[in-house]
């Protein structure tokens, strides 16, 4: 059983005692310690734990591989460049001029910047030795989409001023008079205050149970061993995590189009012209 899935201490415990399922010890479930981790190092008064190492090392990895691609273009690309070209061009023509039209091609580098990133802190989760999902700590989903909701807010008044700014978030047009008594409170909690929230609780919600599941069943299939009844049920129990990891591969994908396919969206929304 992998070390680092076992953050409790219950579940440390029943690791180093050997603890299984016909021993009289109960079954170490998954709990909040599960997404809390001690302090990897320290830079001064500043801790940096395994999550926050996990996004500087997407960071990095991201940035690395696009200069690495394109630093030097070729009229004719290597492998690499090749492979970077398809899939900058996925994110710019799947989601970037699908949701945008033309309009698009000033946002793709923020577009290709989150898929990648989001996509990245996701598969985290299924990687040997990280095995853990950045995104199933809600801070970063929130702050992703605080960046995307601020974008949002900022090209709706910078494209459209004040007044239509407000008319475009908050007054559809093409309604009776009397509807709008109603429907501009519903159009700005909608548009101003539940789209980063939603956003948030989406990507994370996701990740963190999509982490939980796999953690359920993982340590399953070692406290299930240690009698002939118990390895098959342990049997069962690796079978069902190994499908849980395929289907969470794609959900991982999932999620990080999803992030993005909204954010070209509201982008979208904010360079309407409001009639």
């Amino acid at each position: 059983m992998p070390r680092e899935l076992t953050v409790s201490n219950d579940e440390v415990l029943a690791f180093e005692t050997d603890c299984h399922l016909f021993d009289g010890c109960g079954f170490p479930a998954p709990s909040e310690w599960s997404f809390i981790f001690e302090p990897l190092f320290t830079i001064g008064s500043f801790e940096v734990d395994k999550p926050m190492a996990l996004v500087v090392l997407s960071t990095a990895i991201i940035c690395a591989f696009f200069w690495r691609a394109f630093s030097k273009p070729k009229v004719v690309p290597g492998k690499f460049q090749l492979v970077a070209e398809i899939l900058y061009d996925f994110v710019r023509r799947g989601i970037g001029r699908e949701v945008m039209g033309k309009k698009a091609e000033q946002y793709v580098p923020l577009l290709v910047s989150l898929f990648f990133f989001v996509w990245l802190m996701n598969l985290w989760a299924i990687i040997p030795f990280a095995q853990f999902p950045a995104t199933s700590i809600i801070a970063y989903p929130a702050a992703l989409a605080l960046v995307v909701w601020a974008t949002y807010m900022t090209l709706t008044f910078k494209h459209n001023g004040f007044v239509g700014g407000i008319r475009n978030l908050c007054v559809p047009s093409g309604l009776p008079k009397g509807i709008y008594v109603i429907l501009t409170p519903i159009e700005f909690v909608s548009n101003v205050v539940l789209r980063p929230v939603t956003l948030t609780v989406r990507l994370f919600a996701n990740m963190f149970a999509g982490h939980l599941l796999i953690l359920v069943f993982t340590i399953g299939t070692w406290y299930t061993l240690g009698s002939l009844v118990g390895s098959v049920y342990a049997g069962t129990s690796m079978i069902v995590t190994l499908m849980l990891t395929v289907f969470e591969m794609f959900i991982q994908a999932l999620q990080a189009y999803v992030f993005t396919m909204l954010t070209a969206t509201y982008i979208s929304q904010a360079l309407e012209e409001p009639h």
